[in-house]
């Protein structure tokens, strides 16, 4: 069943060229078409192109629906193009004849924008709690190890001293400016693109306000031509926010895989965390970060792989835009799982807590011993040529007790600092008041 046909019979490799992997990806589309639909048909009904009675069947069968696709009792057939089509089939399957009437002050442009825009706004919120779960476990090992050094680096040589603290505490704090790269893609997400039709509005009375107080979203998409404009540019801002996450992923990756190996040895992870060497028996090898690294710096592609899909497009609709779904919609399930096993390995963390009483790490104190001549009068010039000398004759002894107490160093490491910027990005969404109108539709 395809929405558009009419009595020409299209080329079966055609169909199965321009359907592509539609059915795979609308499946997870399901219950936000239903919800969609749930709204546009309370309008029609609201101005009147719907009556009672069609609207009371027409509602009660789209919950019956709803409820299946949640007990999992839900497919679309082989012989039906997409998710639209298969809703309306069974609606008219079932109903009748009121079941083709809940396309009226719709096309398939504004269905497609308004589910999209329900799953991104559902996926974000699901995102957003894993988000937020490792960013509280980041929190919490920065908190307990902030007293334990390690070595800093720059240019990947020994530089000055850290701590397990300002480590752990630097991921934590680049998960809030992650956030707020997924609140302001939430934000286009949550604007309602429903009644814009194909891209040029309707001449049926459409009350498009209605509809976005139903579906929860915080506005509308208004110029109808923008809504048709906002698919797209949805989906790479949704894109720029995922590779945000993910950059920070892999980058704490790249410091695990570093710091596990046997040339740092600043911690280690339990025998069944880690895999082995078929042939090499001494190997624990770091295969999970790896794979996080790997799989992270692919969603990190999503974004320009968008852009080279959509930014030669005019405006209108064009069925380029159906392809976005097969970068986007797996990219979500790669960053949680990503966050998944990147929790549970560093909940297993063992941490060295001894690395600089090595010798090879005196040099990192030489800012330390500057720093105190320079508080006791010597010019700072004069206190660098000093200690660079001490240190090329091999005479330099390291003062190894730190005084770093300004915001964010060693010893003051602003922790409920960081947890107040988090919660107050957090608390940005809106995430509640979606449940409770969504909630009210499907009652």
């Amino acid at each position: 069943m395809k929405l558009w046909q009419k009595n020409t019979q299209v080329s079966q490799l055609v169909e199965k060229f321009t359907v592509g992997k539609d059915r795979e990806f609308d499946i997870q589309l399901a219950p936000f078409d239903v919800l969609g639909s749930l709204a546009h048909v309370n309008m029609l009904f609201s101005i009147h192109l719907l009556t009672e009675q069609e609207y009371k069947s027409i509602e009660k069968e789209l919950k019956n629906i709803y409820r299946e696709i949640e007990t999992g009792n839900f497919t679309i057939d082989e012989q039906v193009e997409d998710i639209h089509s298969q809703i309306e089939l069974l609606l008219t399957q079932r109903i009748g004849e009121a079941g083709k009437k809940i396309h009226s002050g719709r096309s398939r442009n504004d269905q497609v924008l308004v589910d999209l825009k329900l799953f991104f706004r559902n996926e974000i919120e699901i995102l957003t709690q894993n988000i937020t779960h490792f960013f509280e476990l980041l929190s919490s090992l920065s908190e307990q190890h902030q007293h334990v050094l390690m070595p800093g680096y720059t240019h990947m040589q020994i530089a000055m001293p850290s701590s397990f603290g300002l480590w752990f505490g630097a991921y934590a704090e680049s998960l809030v400016d992650d956030l707020e790269m997924l609140l302001a893609a939430y934000r286009i997400c949550n604007k309602n693109p429903l009644g814009s039709a194909a891209g040029y509005g309707s001449s049926f009375p459409l009350n498009r306000t209605l509809t976005t107080e139903l579906l929860g979203f915080e506005t509308l998409n208004y110029n109808v031509v923008y809504a048709q404009m906002s698919r797209g540019k949805t989906e790479r801002c949704l894109a720029q926010a995922l590779a945000s996450v993910a950059g920070t992923l892999a980058k704490l990756s790249i410091d695990v895989c570093l710091f596990m190996g046997q040339n740092f040895g600043f911690f280690s992870f339990p025998d069944e965390l880690t895999t082995g060497s078929s042939i090499m028996p001494h190997k624990k090898n770091p295969d999970v970060f790896e794979l996080i690294r790997g799989k992270c710096n692919a969603v990190m592609s999503i974004p320009n792989e968008l852009t080279m899909m959509t930014n030669n497009l005019p405006s209108g609709y064009h069925r380029d835009l159906q392809l976005l779904k097969e970068s986007l919609f797996p990219a979500f399930k790669t960053v949680n799982d990503c966050i998944e096993l990147a929790s549970l390995m560093l909940n297993n963390i063992k941490l060295n807590t001894n690395i600089l009483s090595d010798a090879k790490y005196d040099y990192l104190f030489s800012v330390e011993e500057v720093n105190r001549l320079v508080l006791e009068g010597v010019p700072f010039r004069e206190a660098y040529k000093q200690v660079g000398i001490a240190i090329e004759a091999g005479k330099f002894t390291p003062p190894k007790n730190l005084h770093h107490t300004h915001e964010g160093s060693i010893g003051n490491i602003c922790h409920a600092e960081i947890k107040q910027l988090f919660n107050e990005v957090l608390q940005k969404f809106s995430f509640e008041k979606v449940h409770r109108q969504l909630n009210k539709l499907v009652e």
